[in-house]
């Protein structure tokens, strides 16, 4: 049972122990980042192959003709062509749910930091201005509280229920959007995602990239949000347009946003986003869901997953 790892990188190889997986497959190789030069080579005797984010066209997974499984270190399967898994009779396996907390963790993270404006009163206080303050307090920024906001999330699987539920224990009051692309069930609970981003304080996205998901949150979305709610994005890059985003921070017609994810990664051709200076903006690098417990329990899922495939066990399929 050959098995390859492509991009352990992407998990980080120095903190995560990769033995589980060692002790589901005969044998293992491991490497830190994979070329998609190099891909066809290297899989090409392999039974096995986990990846995180390198392709496996077509192409690829035809010429690869031991191969029988395909274990995503991901939930997304955007860089696996299904279609050719499926008709070479390939498995493939995603894992789901591996880091919640991280990223539960990472959305009040920065909900916090910008409803307090913990940024721009830090930087004050390093400018000096609280020595020279009058009074015993500084209250030059506003300073909003969770309980009085309204959360509207856009997404409602593990992540969106683990973000609702520490929401309703900050004492915020959350909203459901229905479903891209399908009508809602009567009496789901479930709103209309123009009246949500109308009434919601918060806008937090946990949603699928997909074709009715695409550039969800544009200039006319971002336009029926508050002049102060704050979007936050630990999805996809995709679902919201950067440049309009942009627009709408410079002219105030949203008050803040945080976002963790690009259209491309990394951002090797640039991204509007990066070229903003506003400090309502926070940019951070997709790693909101990389706590080292989190990345681990990655590591784990996917060891379960081929362990069950080689048992002959159903885990996680999603061909």
């Amino acid at each position: 049972m050959s098995a390859v790892f492509l991009d352990i990188a992407t998990v980080g190889p120095d903190e995560v122990d990769v033995s589980p997986i060692r002790r589901a497959v005969s044998s293992l190789a491991v490497h830190n980042f994979t070329r998609a030069a190099d891909v066809r080579d290297r899989i090409k005797d392999a039974e096995f192959v986990f990846v995180n984010k390198v392709h496996l066209t077509r192409e690829i997974i035809e010429a690869a003709e031991r191969l029988r499984y395909i274990g995503l270190i991901a939930t997304g399967t955007d860089n696996i062509d299904l279609l050719a898994a499926r008709e070479r009779q390939v498995a493939v396996t995603n894992i789901r749910g591996y880091c919640t907390a991280s990223l539960i963790e990472h959305t009040f993270g920065v909900l916090l930091y910008l409803a307090r404006n913990i940024g721009r009163y830090a930087a004050s206080v390093r400018a000096g201005n609280w020595q020279q303050a009058n009074d015993f307090c500084m209250l030059d920024f506003p300073l909003r509280s969770l309980s009085a906001m309204t959360l509207g999330i856009v997404g409602y699987g593990n992540l969106g229920k683990g973000v609702a539920r520490i929401a309703e224990a900050f004492g915020m009051q959350v909203l459901l959007a229905g479903r891209a692309g399908k009508e809602s069930a009567s009496g789901d609970g479930r709103i209309d995602l123009d009246e949500l981003l109308a009434r919601s304080d918060v806008i937090s996205l946990h949603c699928p990239l997909t074709a009715e998901t695409e550039n969800l949150i544009g200039s006319r979305e971002l336009e029926l949000m508050k002049p102060d709610a704050i979007l936050i994005n630990t999805a996809r890059g995709g679902l919201v347009d950067s440049t309009a985003l942009v627009t709408a921070l410079e002219s105030g017609s949203i008050g803040a946003a945080a976002i963790d994810v690009l259209r491309q990664e990394p951002p090797v051709d640039g991204d509007p986003l990066l070229e903003y200076s506003g400090e309502n903006l926070i940019v951070t690098p997709h790693n909101a869901w990389g706590a080292i417990e989190d990345r681990q329990n990655a590591i784990n899922e996917v060891a379960a997953n081929v362990s069950a495939f080689i048992s002959g066990e159903v885990r996680n399929r999603v061909v």
